[in-house]
């Protein structure tokens, strides 16, 4: 596979972020401000009801101030900003959920694949109220991650909200180590099925063996393949650009955009792609967020592939971890920018809609109902996306017929595309996507 320099989302170190502080307090209204912070933090130390530390204080007081901002943007203690770095090695200690904070409870955006949560049922949607007894309410994600951290094999109970369940669910999970296997193959015949769990250091060098697998497995027969990104909460920007990068010859893949001009960044791909004229067709569901949106909504623009499944999640922005005191007072995960496609469309609360909305049962909920699915749209806080927001789905439509059973119709459809068993007329088809003139946001 091509292997490219990339100008990655940047982490600035303790030196450069104390330099931009100290642009940030010049204006006089500013040191009114930290001043009220001051007497408030002094108030608290001397006449709160029981000692407090400093160190305890100010982590909250960070919190705070943070998650005051958005849904992503929050404190990374010293063990915290240690644990991601492990994440994204693709290696940890857990139970292997993507989550956020919602209304005090931690939302579940994924469970990965094969791991302690997803064998236990966890779904996306799932809000968890307690663990081991002790209610969510009141604690910081960061907090409500570390409780569900712990010794490989020690047990854990969560307990559940779920959507049309009329009580809570306990679930028993024993925790083990979380060996994120990010990209799978697999042969369906004459196609070959590619999925990517998450985005990690290990996703490019996943998807080279992808194509060797294919290679051997199926060789010339090969008729398309599917790139399935369902339930994938993202992960690395250069990874998703190097998997976009993969399936694309030329053009744009993303764009990053922030408060000022300059602050905008354009990638690109390079010559070359690892299965040049073979029909391609990316899965996409309401798990798919952030990276995984990326990939879709590059291929979609360039028309290098077929779109299918349910809109996804609609996480269009970019967390620029910045180390404090070189990451020894842990790290700020500040949102910085907005992703946008090739074409000029924002990520951000809309998510991608498919060219086919194609769900898994024949029951499957109405328009007004799809709409409310768990999305970046209904978290609080969330960024604005483009005007008008998430709009109906315009285009074909597909799932079972009544009576019919499927392990995955999603991947059956897919599968029946490739091979022409299933035909999408041609005014059906999106029209190709045109790049407006470039824009800050």
């Amino acid at each position: 596979m091509k292997k490219f320099a990339l100008a990655v989302v940047s982490a600035i170190g303790g030196a450069a972020a104390t330099i931009v502080l100290t642009q940030a307090v010049a204006g006089p209204d500013t040191y009114r401000q930290l001043n009220l912070f001051g007497d408030a933090f002094e108030r608290v130390k001397n006449d709160y009801v029981r000692e407090t530390k400093d160190a305890e204080l100010v982590e909250d007081a960070i919190n705070g101030m943070l998650s005051g901002l958005d849904p992503h943007s929050n404190y990374l203690n010293p063990k915290s900003f240690s644990d991601m770095q492990v994440v994204t090695r693709g290696e940890y200690g857990g139970l292997g959920l993507e989550v956020t904070m919602e209304d005090g409870l931690v939302k579940v955006i994924a469970p990965m694949d094969g791991t302690p949560a997803a064998r236990a049922g966890i779904r996306s949607g799932d809000l968890i109220a307690s663990i081991d007894g002790i209610t969510i309410q009141g604690m910081t994600l960061s907090e409500a991650v570390d409780k569900m951290r712990g010794p490989v094999n020690s047990q854990i109970k969560i307990q559940v909200l779920r959507k049309g369940e009329k009580k809570p669910l306990d679930f028993v999970i024993t925790r083990a180590i979380i060996l994120v296997e990010s990209v799978r193959f697999k042969a369906e015949g004459d196609v070959a099925v590619i999925r990517i769990t998450t985005f990690t250091e290990q996703t490019e060098e996943g998807i080279e063996k992808a194509l060797q697998q294919t290679k051997a497995k199926i060789g010339p027969r090969l008729k398309g393949v599917v790139l399935d990104l369902r339930n994938n909460p993202g992960g690395l920007l250069d990874q998703a650009i190097a998997v976009s990068d993969a399936f694309l010859d030329a053009g744009e893949v993303v764009s990053t955009r922030g408060r000022r001009a300059s602050d905008t960044q354009r990638y690109g791909a390079r010559a070359g792609q690892i299965f040049p004229g073979v029909p391609v067709v990316v899965l996409i569901n309401e798990g798919s967020a952030s990276a995984s949106e990326i990939v879709a909504g590059a291929l979609q623009d360039h028309r290098r592939a077929r779109i299918i499944g349910t809109r996804s999640f609609g996480k269009g922005s970019v967390q620029t971890v910045i180390p404090l005191s070189g990451g020894m007072d842990g790290a700020l995960r500040l949102t910085t920018a907005k992703y946008y496609t090739p074409s000029g469309r924002s990520i951000q609360a809309t998510g991608i809609d498919p060219d086919i909305l194609v769900e898994q049962t024949a029951e499957s909920d109405s328009e007004a109902e799809a709409n409310q699915r768990m999305s970046e749209a209904s978290l609080p806080k969330h960024l604005d996306g483009q005007e008008g927001g998430r709009k109906p789905h315009v285009g074909p439509r597909a799932r079972p017929k009544p009576g019919e059973k499927f392990d995955d119709f999603q991947m059956t459809y897919a599968l029946r595309l490739l091979r022409g068993q299933e035909v999408v007329s041609a005014a059906d088809k999106p029209a190709p996507a045109k790049p407006p003139a470039p824009k800050a946001n």
